[in-house]
């Protein structure tokens, strides 16, 4: 049976390590065999990517602990990620030898490193071990192999900050993490130890079961020559008991292929919710890696239907609606959230309702800005959780209460303070907003002496105010889906407000002081510190400029005109940096993937590309966002450009590579791009598809030459929402040089923002 079981599992890790080598002509790739977790693995300034072994949206992630790609050494193996980017919750060091130098956490060397979403293997080569691993959505196992030596091995658990106790072959405990959140974890394996307990001298001290405190850890030793060690476990944010029944719901016995196996055709199947087709095989790799990507957040933290809940420090009855977490919502209400509105609709639901639960049990019920497994930790800027409830609601989705989110939302708005990075009630420079319409600015080297702003973030007034601006768009269209006429008036007026800080004479958002004045002297570049955080936020003037998501067109008019607009957008590509790359990314680090003043590896560029349409000009449109793909996102350890916040920037990837992006969240239409397959076929969750197919297919026929809608000649750069959940096929005929009358025409242009006759 042993003999068997170790053959299926070669076959198993064969089929893994194969499909990265044999051809595509030679083997059918499925979905999952294009995902390469290390794109992106080195960063170009700030966060790389980490390559996360997990499940769609599970609770469970894990990734080796390292700096990055080029870290010399791992830093033990992972047992649970509590929060994206962050450090392992418990660790796990397997060792051989003495151990009475031995440290919480083992450090290796370590080579021959595979993974894949669902599985991980790695040789920590100083210590002669091999490791393989596989995730469940709420436990994992590890099989961890030693030479054969007359040693015993031993296994050594450790957390951070908590609790472990250790009986026979099972070890049980807890984390402490911020907020007065805890995370709970049971393992067991499969070979009874011989010694556990905390280590005294360089001796286990069996008498010693339970350790408690920072960086405590137990050791476990086994039998000598014991050649292979299993160790399954489950984690849970409830209990110990949860984080066992976990376990034992999701992985019964000791057979990681098996884990793996079922982990390989989850993935596939959700990664098939969209299929593409052409011979570009380092763009499917960039597309199924980037849609993988966005999988990472929100994630479920339902147990058994319970969940425990940060916002009010309780364990809450799930009601048969899973509750998730996790979502840097500044970050992912642009193109994540839309994404799973389309291929994910019932999971947008639920995360939506999760959103609703957090304000519910939070103490001001504001909705959450930057909602985590501690809690809403209100970071950046604006309340754009408003902007996923009305998208959401304006695509058809119900199975929320939208008059609660109305009030949520508008606390949120018009009760917290709008000053970045602060979950403060409002102050003196909200009423200032409220009466005036904009975010005041200081003067150079003005002191500032209001409490509610963060010291390092500053005011950011620009980018609040536009920000603002948009919420209260958003606030205004479900207040009118509701019927409040009145506050539909109220906001739908407040989201013009952008038009107080336009400074007419050079076409930019230009700070204000609070009387009223543009802030002088002033450069777009350079001006206002550090990441531009005086006036705008980790990007300069010249990507604000085009900060008006829900009234582009008005934009178009402001700017002096189509041709004006569409200058104004090839100057920001063509004005260089202006200093060395050293003094301008010491002042913006998140301002990266630059093409001129544009920046691909920050979220408030991502919709700047598609711009051009509402000027009549597609084209510049295709050619921008396939050289933008071309030249940021490749299949290498540096194809992101800047921080990938959980999908935040390989979203605009995944809409880009299929040929649409959604440019203004909330408004339920989509701006067409340029393709980069021959064929991509959505599954909508509805019974239905929508292809986009591509005539006279080439990597290099970027421009629409022409193109029809199920049939019906389209001369429009947009469709409908409706149109796409109805099903069927946009065909667009491609060319290697562009058609610049196709869908030129004012009756062509996108639509944007119009004030509706409220009396």
């Amino acid at each position: 049976m042993k003999i068997f079981k170790r053959r299926t599992f070669c076959v198993f890790l064969l089929s893994i390590c194969c499909s990265s080598y044999i051809s595509n002509a030679q083997v059918k790739k499925d979905p999952i065999d294009y995902v390469n977790p290390y794109i992106g693995n080195i960063s170009h300034l700030l966060v790389p990517t980490y390559p996360t072994v997990h499940l769609p949206n599970s609770l469970l992630r894990v990734y080796p602990e390292r700096e990055n790609f080029t870290g010399n050494t791992i830093n033990g193996l992972p047992l649970m990620i509590t929060s994206h980017r962050g450090s392992s919750a418990f660790n796990l060091s397997p060792y051989q030898g003495d151990i009475s130098n031995i440290k919480s956490v083992v450090n290796y060397g370590y080579d021959n490193e595979i993974i894949k979403p669902y599985y991980y293997q790695v040789d920590l080569d100083d210590y002669n071990i091999n490791v393989r691993y596989a995730p469940s959505q709420q436990s994992g196992i590890y099989e961890i192999r030693f030479e054969a030596n007359n040693t015993s091995p031993y296994l050594i658990l450790n957390t951070r900050e908590g609790g472990l106790t250790v009986k026979g072959n099972s070890v049980s405990g807890y984390q402490l993490l911020d907020n007065n959140t805890k995370v709970y974890i049971y393992a067991e394996t499969d070979i009874k130890p011989v010694a556990s307990g905390q280590v005294d001298g360089g001796i286990i001290n069996s008498k010693n079961q339970y350790v408690q405190g920072k960086d405590a850890f137990l050791a476990i030793k086994y039998p000598a020559k014991t050649p292979v060690i299993h160790v399954r476990y489950g984690v849970s944010f409830i209990n110990e008991e949860q984080a066992q029944k976990n376990l034992s719901r999701e992985i019964k016995n000791y057979d990681l292929a098996a884990v793996a196996d079922k982990g390989r055709q989850v993935w596939n199947n959700t990664l098939s919710k969209i299929l593409v087709q052409g011979v570009d095989e380092n763009a499917k790799t960039i597309f199924y890696t980037s849609l993988y990507r966005t999988y990472e957040r929100m994630i479920c933290i339902s147990e058994d239907g319970r969940y425990f809940s940060a916002y009010d420090g309780k364990v809450h009855n799930d009601e048969g609606t899973p509750f998730y977490t996790d979502d840097w919502v500044w970050d992912t209400y642009r193109a994540v959230h839309p994404l799973r509105v389309i291929i994910e609709p019932k999971k947008e639901s639920d995360m939506i309702n999760s959103y609703l639960r957090m304000a519910s049990q939070m103490q001001n019920h504001w909705m959450p800005t930057f909602p985590e497994v501690t809690g809403d930790s209100r970071r950046m800027n604006s309340n754009h959780g408003v902007a996923t409830v009305i998208d959401a609601y304006n695509k058809g989705l119900r199975s929320f209460n939208l008059e609660e989110a109305y009030q949520y939302c508008k606390a949120a708005i018009t009760e917290k303070t709008l000053a970045p990075w602060s979950g403060k009630k409002a102050g003196s420079l909200d009423q200032f907003y409220k009466d005036n319409g904009y975010f005041p600015a200081l003067a150079s080297g003005e002191k500032e002496t209001v409490p509610e702003v963060h010291s390092w973030e500053k005011r950011q007034p620009i980018a609040v105010t536009l920000g603002t601006v948009y919420d209260e768009w958003c606030l205004g269209n479900i207040a009118k889906n509701l019927g409040k006429a009145d506050d539909a008036k109220y906001f739908l007026n407040r989201s013009l407000n952008y038009h107080k800080v336009f400074n007419p004479d050079t076409k930019f958002f230009h700070p204000k002081d609070a009387q009223g004045k543009f802030i002088q002297p002033f450069d777009y570049r350079y001006s206002s510190g550090i990441g531009a955080r005086e006036a705008y936020d980790e990007n300069n003037g010249y990507v604000y400029r085009w900060d008006v998501q829900h009234n582009i067109g008005d934009l178009v008019t402001m700017m002096g005109g189509k041709q004006s607009f569409v200058d104004g957008l090839e100057n920001m590509f063509s004005t260089p940096l202006g200093k060395g790359r050293p003094d301008f990314y010491h002042q913006f680090g998140d301002h990266t993937g630059n093409v001129g003043q544009f920046s691909m590896g920050n979220e408030p560029a991502m919709h700047i590309p598609y711009l051009y349409t509402y000027a009549g000009q597609p084209w510049r449109t295709q050619k921008r966002v396939r050289n933008l793909l071309k030249e940021w996102f490749r299949n290498d350890l540096m194809g992101i450009p800047g921080d990938e916040d959980g999908g935040g920037l390989t979203s605009f990837v995944v809409f880009s590579q299929i040929g649409f992006y959604p440019v203004t969240p909330g408004l339920p239409m989509y701006v067409i791009g340029s393709p980069a397959f021959q064929s991509a076929t959505i599954n909508l969750g509805n019974g239905k598809t929508f292809a986009v197919l591509c005539k006279n297919y080439s990597p290099e026929n970027k421009y629409i030459q022409s193109a029809t809608l199920n049939g019906k000649v389209w001369n429009k750069s947009w469709f409908s929402h409706q149109e796409l959940m109805n099903g069927g096929k946009l065909e667009l005929v491609m060319g290697a040089h562009p058609n610049k009358s196709w869908a030129s025409s004012d009756s062509s242009l996108p639509p944007s923002f119009q004030m509706p006759n409220m009396n």
